[in-house]
């Protein structure tokens, strides 16, 4: 019987120039759930790197955002750069999801269950909620698979 450590997981990722939510995926790999948002500063890897040293990950899913146009951005050459990091320091494999609408869904989603108008403002819930996001649009697209 397999112990629940063993379970492998996927971490989803919403880069962001001040702050980078991270989800985590269940066991099963059916839902995922806001985890953490780290500062992105001088001790990002670090920190990143405890948070994810407990889970036995599958695959990191990175938002990936593109214009309504469909054309990169600075962000996503900025994102681009932040993937290129992540393989170089982690054995993990990548892949992108777009990201459009992500944040925007994150807010509306903690305006509806967030009852305290502090916590509803703070941009972290906000980013983590978005890398959940991100992240079940990619379970959900095994699902269909």
């Amino acid at each position: 019987m397999r112990m629940k450590e063993d379970f492998e997981r996927y971490l989803g990722v919403d880069f962001g120039l001040k702050r980078i939510g991270i989800a985590v995926s269940d066991p099963l790999q059916i839902f995922a759930y806001p985890l953490i948002t780290i500062a992105n500063d001088k001790s990002f890897w670090d920190n990143f790197e405890k948070t994810i040293s407990s889970y036995n990950l599958k695959a990191i899913i990175l938002g990936y955002p593109l214009r309504e146009n469909g054309e990169k951005s600075e962000t996503t050459l900025l994102v681009e750069k932040f993937e290129s990091t992540l393989n170089k320091k982690f054995n993990i494999p990548v892949f992108r999801v777009d990201e459009r609408y992500t944040s925007g869904i994150a807010q509306d989603i903690i305006i509806q269950s967030v009852v305290s108008k502090k916590k509803r403002q703070d941009k972290g819930r906000i980013d983590k909620t978005a890398a959940s996001i991100i992240l079940q649009d990619f379970l959900d697209s095994k699902k269909d698979n």
